[in-house]
Parts: structure tokens; C-alpha cells; sequence
């Protein structure tokens, strides 16, 4: 069919080439992406991060909640300022270096005489609380704590239970092995019958063996007080010392002496001497 040439003017007018179209599209599509990477670095700019928390110190460190803690080793102690009137412990023992602890808690007194670290030397060790509470723990307890809190030691091992006499009345005895630098067979005890002060501690012998309960009776004799207490604690330490047993001075005047042979409390052999013959 021929074309109408009737109006030339109104004739359709030809389709735009397709690469057209795609240029266009692409200038379209390249356009948004520029929009966008601004938008974004605007946005960026304008919020500033806040300022990184300060570390936290190397002892300190933080739960998987948030929440910072603090073990107890690493925070000081305060020494507790003795109560006023507060006789203090001495120990009666010849040729004994008496040390008194910090106390740790106002109504406490420790005295400890010879070096754990030191196996040729005897090792006492023993704290003095007045007023004690009622009902008190048990003695494997109270041992194990004074052992940590102080000298840093650990109770590894225990052995036989017993009891032993002294001027205080029965104190109750548990054998336990302690360890720290070096590791000693030690005697642990606590008062029974001296309320309301309750002593307790440990005793090791030298050389590595377990203490003769009489080696701790005569310890616990020589324990006295300088100075007046308060009323209580007075009168337990004034009955105490009417029943000091007489036996253990010697013992207590041995203590400088002591062989490397010797072993809680048994005393070197004496030897007498022979007689003088007459002279002829």
C-alpha cells in the first residue's frame, strides 16, 4: 500500500534508536548512586563517635556483663587499730622472737614466734579473740582461714583428732600438713573451756615432725598478757595462771637450746658425769 501523501505533516513519526534509551537508563541509575554515597558520607560526618571508655586497670577485670570486679587479693588491707585497754600477748619462752601481727579485726590479737620457711626452728603461730561469737566453726575451718589470711599457707592434708590438758582447760587438737614454700606437719588447736576468749593456731616441731602434745601444753603455758585487758579476758588469763604447770619450765628454758636431733618437745639426754676417784 502506498503512502498517504495527502498530509505529509501528520505522518507518524519513527521510533527513537534503542542504544538511546539504554544511555539514558544508565545516566539515570549512575545519577541515584551519587545521591546515595553522599546521603551516606553526610550522615557519617555529622555522628562522631564517643570517646573510647579508659581501660581498666590490670587488676580489675570486667564480667561478661558489664560489671567490673575486683578480686580481694588485690586490695589492701587496713590494719585495725587495736580497742583501747587491750592488754597485749607475750610468750614466755627463752630465747624466743615473739612477732604481734596487725590485727585484722579489733577484737583479735595474733603472736607468732619462729619461721615456717625455717624447718630447724619451731613455728607457733596462734590468735587471741576476745568476745568470741557463739556458735564458733569447726576447727578444720577456722584453720584453714587463719592459714590463708595470713601466711598464705594452704591445709593440704589432716590427720588424728585429740585432746590436750593445758592451763586454759581441753583445747581440742587436729594434725594437719601445711603448705606454703615449704610444706610442715603441724598441730592445730582452739580452747574449749576458756570462753568468752577463744585461742587458736598451730604449732609445728622442727625437722618436719608432728608436735608432742606436750609441747603444746607448755606453748600455751608460756602465753600471757601485758597490760590489762577488759574485764573478761582478765579474769580468763588470771585463772589461767594459777594453773600453769610447773614441768614446763624447763622446757621453756630449753627452747634457745635446741638440737637438730631434737623433736617437739623431747629433751636432750643428760648425762652424769662420773664420780672423782680419791686421790691415793
Amino acid at each position: 500500500m502506498a503512502p498517504d501523501e495527502t498530509f505529509p505533516d501528520l505522518a507518524p513519526a519513527a521510533p527513537a534508536p534503542r542504544r538511546w534509551r539504554l544511555v539514558a537508563f544508565t545516566g539515570r541509575a549512575v545519577g541515584a548512586v551519587l545521591v546515595i554515597g553522599a546521603l551516606s558520607l553526610f550522615s557519617r560526618e555529622t555522628k562522631r563517635p564517643a570517646d573510647p571508655p579508659a581501660p581498666a586497670p590490670a587488676s580489675v577485670t570486667t564480667t561478661d556483663l558489664g560489671i567490673a570486679f575486683v578480686p580481694a587479693m588485690t586490695l589492701n588491707a587496713r590494719p585495725v587499730a587495736p580497742a583501747a585497754g587491750t592488754g597485749h600477748l607475750r610468750l614466755d619462752r627463752a630465747g624466743e622472737t615473739v612477732r604481734i601481727e596487725p590485727p585484722r579485726n579489733p577484737q583479735e590479737q595474733t603472736l607468732a614466734s619462729g619461721d615456717f620457711s625455717a624447718i630447724e626452728e619451731t613455728h607457733l603461730r596462734l590468735t587471741l579473740t576476745r568476745d568470741a561469737a557463739e556458735p564458733q566453726p569447726g576447727l578444720f575451718v577456722t584453720l584453714a582461714r587463719r592459714a590463708a589470711e595470713g601466711p598464705n599457707l594452704a591445709v593440704v592434708r589432716t590427720g588424728a583428732r585429740g585432746r590436750v590438758a593445758t592451763k586454759f582447760g581441753a583445747v581440742e587438737t587436729l594434725e594437719a600438713t601445711l603448705s606454703g614454700d615449704r610444706r610442715r606437719i603441724c598441730t592445730g588447736f582452739v580452747t574449749l573451756e576458756a570462753r568468752p576468749v577463744r585461742v587458736d593456731g598451730w604449732l609445728c616441731a622442727p625437722l618436719g615432725q608432728p608436735p608432742e602434745p606436750r609441747a603444746l601444753a607448755c606453748a600455751l603455758d608460756g602465753l600471757a598478757l601485758d597490760g590489762r585487758a577488759d574485764p573478761a579476758t582478765d579474769a580468763v588469763f588470771t585463772e589461767a595462771e594459777a594453773r600453769r604447770d610447773p614441768a614446763c619450765d624447763p622446757i621453756r628454758a630449753l627452747s634457745a637450746q635446741e638440737l637438730a636431733g631434737r623433736t617437739g618437745s623431747i629433751a636432750p639426754r643428760r648425762t652424769t658425769p662420773p664420780p672423782k676417784r680419791p686421790r691415793a
